[in-house]
């Protein structure tokens, strides 16, 4: 009869506590599987060790890391243990575009130690409410950084003088709130027409362009702009065509983010 009791009263509290167990653990383990999922199944490529290896530190403290928004975590960066994938949208490049693009990349990549791996192009256009996660047109897995060419008319955020912008979302995993906010989706817009004007009309245009996708770049990874004139991620940026030690201790600490195999 004291068993039957102890039976009963176990059965009771299992079942008082099974929704609440299967809405906080059960169901976001299970949700990048089930159809119509918001985020992709985890560990896409992740490795168990970092990809590449940021450069020493140049020891230079003129640097700004985009403030996160998780308590405790100092800074959001990407996985350096699986590669950075990028698609460009090709559609009104400037001449010679393509090459200035993988240019821009391989020295963000070389300043930071993350590894990056393109797709090719895209017919995607850039959005302030762009999905991080399009598994019709990506597959299932985290939406790829996005580079586009684009116009004040279609990004409205490039009027006036400004020549692009760059930035990237959060993800983080389901029902772990432990586990750390990792960068995903990010994506720069490029103003076409002003940058082929630069190229056209300046002597060192090509190298000002490069330099300008290579700041968008820069807070694609996580920094944000500094006060100090002498970094390629000052706001005004007067003449500085390439990182600078500030840019390069900035970039190779976001390469340095944790691990995060649960995404």
């Amino acid at each position: 009869m004291q068993f039957k009791t102890v039976l009963g009263i176990a059965l009771v509290v299992c079942l008082y506590f099974a929704p609440a167990l299967f809405d906080r653990v059960i169901l976001p383990v299970a949700a990048p599987y089930l159809p119509g999922a918001k985020v992709p199944p985890p560990g896409y490529e992740a490795s168990s060790s970092p990809l590449g290896t940021p450069p020493a530190t140049t020891g230079s403290t003129a640097f700004v890391l985009q403030e996160s928004p998780k308590e405790g975590q100092p800074f959001v960066a990407y996985d350096p243990c699986r590669p950075i994938h990028y698609v460009v949208r090709p559609d009104n490049a400037v001449q010679g575009g393509d090459i200035l693009v993988r240019e821009a990349i391989a020295a963000a990549s070389q300043a930071s130690g993350l590894q990056f791996v393109y797709d090719g192009t895209t017919t995607e256009a850039p959005a302030d409410d762009r999905q991080a996660f399009q598994p019709d047109r990506y597959g299932k897995r985290w939406a790829p950084v996005l580079i586009a060419w684009s116009t004040p008319a279609e990004s409205p955020g490039l009027a006036g003088d400004v020549a692009g912008n760059g930035g990237s979302g959060y993800a983080q995993a389901p029902g772990q709130p432990l586990v750390p906010l990792v960068l995903a989706a990010g994506q720069v817009r490029l103003d076409a027409p002003d940058l082929g004007g630069i190229i056209a009309s300046r002597p060192d245009g090509t190298a000002e362009v490069r330099a300008i996708i290579m700041h968008e770049l820069g807070h694609v990874l996580g920094l944000d702009h500094v006060d100090d004139p002498a970094q390629l991620m000052n706001a005004k940026n007067m003449g500085i065509m390439d990182f600078a030690a500030g840019d390069r201790a900035g970039l190779a600490l976001l390469g340095a983010g944790p691990c995060v195999p649960q995404l």
